[in-house]
């Protein structure tokens, strides 16, 4: 059992009611994970993401039984992909499925050798985690195209179904809750708005940036916008923002990220500069290993939990049931898979992170 504890629906709604935290709507609308939106096309509707049925029970015992599933790891080398790969494992063994692991290390031509391993074994579906979704046609090809769940990063042309993040509505909830803080402190008078994205998943990137842009707007206007392009990584962030901070006056700079990683390193970069006092943040994912800069850092506003700790109860029941014959339809009625399987999101600040982890060290 892993030490990140997920709160449940009901521990959630208590939460919302004592107004520790503010839940997005139920009903949201998906123009961002379906491999059409994705990738830049109109969407053909304005569809309800539909409700996710397995995100609460997980696996059947003894589902799988018979069935050899592909996983490759987005890299175990980080903290995300770990408890996303630790659930699937766990939810394997609950279901009876044999998983066939592969770490892509971050790594094209890994992740290449992890498909070509596939086929050779003879997996019967996978859940791809590949952080190039610009390689998913090659690597798709190299496992036979077999049906696949892509995680978090869309994986053309053999995806059936999608699960992780909504992501603009992800970015939305950070937005809003940086913005509201710069509407509140401020009045929206502050130095520069700095956006961490990556190039390397560049639809997720551009859907979860995108909507942080919609969240703040809600509050404050974009000013003197600074789009780093390919800050996804701590050292990447640590070199790139020493870089920018020296070249950006100000003592209300604004900071959003893809991730946690370059919002770690941003503050690690920030304090070799002597500014630790200038840059506000905003990040995604609530990981374990940026909980005590969000309980204790006073310039840490706002964070989103994605519960990675949980995708195995996802994806193992919804790849077990198309491998069953079930199809996979954009509502998911009657019975179905839906296309976009959506994990939950709640805005994580100093004022609620313990309420959902209990386990965050004292600062």
């Amino acid at each position: 059992m892993t030490d990140r504890t997920r709160v449940s629906r009901s521990r959630l709604a208590a939460l919302a009611v004592t107004g520790l935290l503010v839940l997005a709507p139920a009903a949201v609308i998906a123009q961002d994970a379906s491999p059409a939106a994705s990738m830049g096309e109109p969407a053909a509707s304005m569809a309800v993401v539909p409700v996710n049925p397995y995100i609460e029970t997980g696996a059947v015992a003894g589902s799988g039984e018979g069935k050899k599933i592909g996983y490759i790891s987005l890299g175990e080398q980080v903290p995300f992909a770990v408890l996303v790969s630790n659930s699937i494992k766990e939810q394997a063994a609950v279901a009876g499925a044999e998983l066939v692991f592969c770490d892509s290390k971050l790594d094209t031509p890994t992740a290449l050798a992890c498909a070509q391993q596939f086929a050779v074994q003879g997996v019967q579906g996978v859940l791809n985690f590949n952080v190039d979704e610009k390689a998913s046609p090659q690597i798709c090809e190299a496992y036979n195209s077999v049906p696949t769940i892509a995680i978090d990063i869309i994986q053309p042309p053999c995806q059936v179904a999608f699960m992780g993040a909504n992501n603009h509505e992800a970015g939305r909830v950070g937005g809003a809750a940086i913005g509201k803080f710069a509407k509140e402190t401020w009045d929206c008078d502050y130095t520069a708005y700095v956006s961490l994205e990556s190039t390397g998943a560049k639809a997720a990137s551009d859907a979860r940036m995108g909507g942080y842009r919609d969240g703040f707007k809600e509050y404050c206007p974009i000013i003197n916008e600074k789009i780093q392009p390919d800050v996804d990584r701590t050292d990447k962030a640590v070199d790139t923002m020493a870089n920018v901070l020296t070249a950006l006056p100000g003592d209300r700079i604004i900071v959003v990220g893809i991730n946690e990683d370059g919002i770690v390193g941003t503050i690690g970069a920030a304090a070799t500069l002597g500014r630790s006092a200038d840059v506000y943040y905003s990040g995604q994912g609530s990981d374990e290993f940026a909980w005590k800069e969000i309980a204790c850092n006073p310039n840490y506003i706002a964070s989103v939990a994605y519960f990675p700790e949980n995708y195995g109860k996802t994806l193992i029941p919804a790849i077990i049931d198309i491998l069953d014959g079930k199809a996979v339809t954009p509502d998911g009625a009657d019975g179905t898979v839906p296309a976009e399987l959506f994990t939950t999101h709640v805005p994580v600040s100093r004022d609620n992170i313990r309420d959902i982890y209990p386990n965050v060290p004292a600062c």
